[in-house]
């Protein structure tokens, strides 16, 4: 199935617009939008309203890999470039020449690779690690950030010159909070896939009751949260606890430390730390020592995850807020297994 822009608010129809206008330019954009609104969604359209559909379309999330990997998934390498090296690998960039080279969460690039990027940018070639010879750069960059890069820039965490270089067209989503009028559309358009998606599965379609609901709530986490509330409500049915719990994302999330167990039983201090207390007792495991370090990992982990959870995973804005080093916040994502949202399609 191509993906498909649904709506028909002023945002929405300015956006198809834009599309069509830039698919064949070649002009380096930057699509903006909060987390789970659907600009992959945007990006794909470009690339399938353009010549280039049928060539790469290739993906780097600049979030998800530290510096050293980063700089050799985009640029390659050559064999014995490093340790490790045992053969000649083809980049981003050059697997994707010809056809779209999409730089998902740009915002989260540090400032060296963002200078590498600009110089790739500038120059229209690059060389691999370890390779004297260069390699002409012939894809259509596409970017995506749920960053405002205008305060980036201000707050010296983004390259003003690539700023201006990624930015030759802009193209702005609205959250789905600010256009309403699209949140019936996108159910039906939904309601419709789910229902082809699960052939054979007997679905429930949501009442004009509940699309009324869903239509006037505010969706924090956007298109992706209605997504996830439809596959749901489809499932489980329209009962208005059922949706109420829904919305509140009481179906979505583990049982937090500390909440009891049910509305009988309270949590025990066990229950809090993370231990069974339903096991017998293992009186080895009470070291005051390993207490103290299991309660700040536990207590590090809730309000690291609640921080990126506000900022939509924005760790730029979480370090700031947490008074802590990008490098510290990437070691305690990892150390913690904090875990970003499911990834969407959308």
């Amino acid at each position: 199935m191509k993906p498909t822009i649904v709506g028909v608010s002023k945002n929405i129809n300015r956006i198809k617009e834009l599309i069509d206008q830039v698919a064949d330019t070649g002009l380096n954009t930057i699509v903006y939008g909060e987390t789970g609104v659907g600009k992959e969604l945007v990006v794909q359209n470009l690339y399938q309203k353009s010549t280039r559909t049928g060539k790469p379309f290739v993906k780097v999330n600049c979030a998800a890999l530290p510096d050293t990997l980063l700089e050799s998934e985009m640029f390659g390498y050559e064999q014995g470039a490093f340790t490790g090296a045992e053969r000649r690998k083809r980049g981003k960039f050059e697997q994707a020449s010809g056809g779209v080279l999409f730089l998902d969460e740009i915002g989260d690039m540090s400032l060296p690779l963002q200078a590498k990027l600009l110089h790739v940018l500038q120059g229209g070639d690059f060389s691999p690690l370890g390779s004297e010879n260069t390699v002409k750069m012939g894809a259509w960059v596409i970017a995506a950030t749920n960053h405002e890069l205008e305060n980036d820039m201000a707050n010296g965490d983004f390259r003003e010159d690539l700023y201006y270089r990624l930015s030759t067209i802009k193209i702005h989503i609205e959250p789905l909070r600010n256009r309403p009028e699209d949140i019936p559309h996108l159910i039906d358009h939904y309601v419709k896939m789910y229902t082809a998606q699960f052939d054979g599965k007997e679905l429930l379609t949501p009442s004009p009751e509940t699309i009324e609901k869903l239509t006037t709530y505010h969706w924090p986490g956007n298109i992706r949260e209605l997504q996830n509330v439809l596959k749901r409500l489809m499932i489980l049915g329209n009962g208005e606890d059922n949706l109420d719990d829904m919305l509140m994302g009481n179906l979505n999330q583990p049982r937090a430390a500390g909440t009891p167990k049910s509305a009988n039983q309270s949590a025990t201090p066990m229950d809090i730390l993370g231990f069974d207390s339903s096991a017998p007792p293992d009186l080895s495991s009470l070291s005051l020592k390993k207490i103290k370090k299991k309660a700040m990992d536990r207590v590090e982990k809730e309000v690291i995850a609640y921080v990126l959870e506000k900022t939509g995973w924005n760790r730029s804005k979480a370090t700031k807020i947490l008074k802590i080093s990008y490098k510290t916040l990437l070691y305690k994502i990892k150390d913690l297994e904090i875990k970003p949202p499911e990834s969407s399609e959308e």
